[in-house]
């Protein structure tokens, strides 16, 4: 193993100076390190100071460092041509640093969806290892407590909302992606992450005939026909066909004004769909 070059104390704990390249990602890291405006203001924080706080790492093998906490820090200071970072060494299991990453991340201002979802579903698993529960049990520890109520109780949700963000983590990427975007919002998301895989794949197919996204109540319908084995992309093409209850103000057409433009097999959806797309190319 490569020597480390001892800098300083940090809080009663000694710093070393670690080589950049020996530092790597967090396995499954569920926080993205964004080339965002706030990474520029980390870089010109760390331009003008230096890096003030340590990283946090963890010995692994062949003399490199798994990242726990820090690496927007070591991002920014990448590309600030640094060599070597400050590091704080502590040896710790697997689980334990799980525990450590997620609880270090989570109070960051801006949190997507899906980075507090797999953050929630990490540290989950990590404390049912640790009391020794197999995973997809409901894990237990001290004090009788449930592992989702101890998440709960530290981040401020209640268990039934940490399971719900556990949920969104069986959304296929695409349906993630929109989600954290602002297209679904996040109780629809939660329904409609019981639906199969391709069931997913056939309601983007299904949300981009209807040129919409499930409302709850229509996620609550597709859920409960997928359920009970009878859900086709027909149906959800149907069902997100409907206009929404809050759609109050709105233009309407009755089929006869629109089947003067259109095949009279055409269904109101599949005419809005190709109003829509003429509309889209009218406004290029």
């Amino acid at each position: 193993m490569q020597k480390v070059k001892e800098k300083s104390n940090w809080k009663g704990e000694t710093i070393v100076e670690i080589e950049i390249e020996r530092l790597k990602a967090f396995r499954n890291h569920p926080f993205q390190v964004r080339d965002d405006d706030d990474l520029e203001k980390l870089k010109e924080s760390i331009k003008m100071y230096g890096i003030l706080t340590p990283l946090l790492v963890r010995p692994i093998k062949d003399g490199t460092y798994e990242i726990i906490s820090g690496h927007r820090r070591k991002r920014a200071a990448a590309l600030l041509g640094y060599r070597k970072i400050p590091v704080l060494i502590q040896p710790m299991s697997y689980e334990d640093a799980v525990v450590k990453m997620v609880d270090t991340n989570l109070h960051r201002e801006h949190i997507s969806f899906s980075e507090k979802a797999f953050a929630y579903r990490m540290k989950n698993e990590a404390l049912k290892q640790k009391v020794g529960r197999k995973k997809g049990q409901s894990g237990q520890q001290k004090k009788g407590k449930k592992t989702i109520e101890i998440i709960g109780e530290e981040f401020g949700d209640s268990p039934k909302q940490v399971q719900r963000y556990i949920a969104v983590t069986r959304l296929i990427p695409e349906l993630l992606q929109k989600l954290d975007q602002g297209e679904i919002s996040f109780n629809p998301a939660v329904e409609i992450s019981a639906l199969t895989k391709e069931e997913q794949r056939e309601l983007l197919e299904a949300m981009n005939y209807a040129q919409s996204t499930p409302s709850v109540s229509q996620a609550q319908r597709i859920k409960k026909l997928s359920k009970a084995g009878e859900l086709t992309k027909k149906h959800m093409e149907d069902i997100l066909s409907e206009i929404k209850k809050g759609e109050v103000t709105r233009v309407e057409f009755n089929n006869a004004q629109l089947h003067k433009f259109f095949p009279y097999n055409y269904s109101p959806a599949m005419m809005k769909r190709e109003i829509l797309e003429i509309l889209k190319i009218y406004k290029k």
